[in-house]
């Protein structure tokens, strides 16, 4: 089943590089920004996470919160937030739980080898829990200041 806009977004529960089980319920009141994205320490990975670390303030005055998401482990998350001081949380979701809830786990093709994985996609999530924007399949490149700019120019209750 597709996601729709306007729908409430599927909940989930993951572990996160701070210790802690992460549910996505827990940030009604606050816009999300739940990005997912396939391998920590790879080079668009780390463009990605590093262009969000760079943006967190201004995401943050807009009372946004930055979730990310990858089937890595816990261990390969906490030593990715280490070694780029990223300062948001990254989830694992070992089990592709949110992947498949969200529809980001699906068949890539590289150099005509056909395997499943993450499909790099974006998700706004309102302060009620509604799925606002959806971004899927996108290159990094520009992303998250279009991601900011939509929050900005959006009035959401």
């Amino acid at each position: 089943m597709e996601l729709q806009i306007g729908e409430l977004a599927p909940d989930f529960q993951l572990e996160a590089n701070n210790g802690e089980r992460i549910k996505l319920s827990d940030y009604r009141g606050k816009m999300v920004v739940l990005y997912f994205y396939p391998k920590d320490m790879t080079q668009s990975c780390t463009i990605q996470a590093c262009d969000f670390r760079d943006k967190h303030e201004s995401f943050k005055e807009l009372d946004a919160v930055i979730l990310g998401v990858s089937p890595d482990p816990i261990n390969r998350h906490i030593k990715f937030v280490e070694k780029y001081d990223l300062p948001f949380l990254l989830l694992a979701d070992t089990d592709l739980e949110a992947a498949k809830a969200y529809g980001v786990w699906n068949l890539k093709k590289n150099f005509g080898k056909e395997y499943m994985g993450i499909v790099r996609s974006t998700f706004i999530i309102d302060k009620n829990g509604k799925l606002v924007k959806e971004w899927r399949n996108l290159r990094v490149k520009g992303h998250i200041e279009e991601a900011l700019q939509y929050i900005k120019e959006s009035s959401f209750e």
